[in-house]
């Protein structure tokens, strides 16, 4: 027994020392695009934290109007302070939205109208994960109503990897398992970069509704890709929000 437990300290000793070098591995891609964005306008849901904050950071960072739409405003504050500070561009300004409440989603539309006269790029960032059952103000199950009916249609998917950040919170176990192998995982801001390749790579048009992972087109299963299905599901959604698109 104290041999297999040398054996084991040793072996994670070993992994410790090499995770740099793990993580480095599965960072995935890079965005490389060096495109600058003064005058454009961007709003990124839940941007408080996370990845979305790492991404609206570097927008910031080129010059864009950067909307911080989120649930929590002075967590949504604190973070605009920080990246305002960090970028030197006064213009990151936090908006009120619940996805959780269509009402919210619909009031934050109206106001973000009155602001702007255009919307350059929209990244829907935020989301939740493995919440305790319940139910959003208008009566959908959480994960259904933030994830899907209350983000709506992106021109593009991403998967950002595994990484360190506060999606994880509901779960104690998973909690655990960040921390014990936090050394090998993405960073909030490794993370952000296919979300950022997405919204600033030239030449991505014609792969709008694309899946990307590691700034880079994925493969998509083929149950993904049934247009009746995609349809189906579009029909669903409009009927339980009661939309109707002409």
């Amino acid at each position: 027994m104290m041999v297999f437990l040398g054996l084991l300290s040793s072996f994670l000793s070993f992994l410790y020392m090499i995770a740099p070098f793990i993580r480095k591995f599965f960072a995935g891609g890079v965005c490389k695009t060096n495109v600058q964005l003064p005058g454009k306008v961007v709003v990124i849901t839940g941007a408080n934290t996370g990845i979305g904050k790492e991404t609206a950071r570097e927008l910031a960072r080129r010059g864009a109007r950067v909307y911080i739409a989120c649930r929590d405003i002075l967590k949504g504050e604190s973070a605009a302070s920080e990246i305002r500070a960090d970028t030197k561009n006064s213009q990151v300004l936090v908006r009120k939205l619940d996805l959780s409440d269509t009402k919210s989603i619909r009031a934050f539309a109206e106001g973000f109208l009155a602001e702007e006269k255009q919307l350059h790029i929209l990244i829907n960032n935020a989301g939740v994960m493995m919440c305790p059952y319940s139910k959003t103000a208008d009566g959908f199950e959480t994960h259904l109503g933030v994830n899907h009916l209350g983000t709506g249609v992106t021109t593009y998917a991403v998967h950002p990897g595994i990484v360190r950040s506060e999606l994880i919170r509901h779960s104690f176990l998973l909690c655990l398992l960040w921390r014990l192998f936090s050394p090998f995982v993405k960073s909030a801001r490794e993370g952000a970069q296919t979300s950022l390749h997405c919204a600033l790579a030239e030449g991505l048009e014609p792969l709008s509704g694309k899946y990307f992972s590691d700034c880079k087109k994925a493969w998509v299963s083929p149950r993904a890709r049934n247009n009746k299905t995609a349809e189906r599901l579009w029909d669903v959604s409009c009927e339980l929000l009661g939309i109707q698109w002409k």
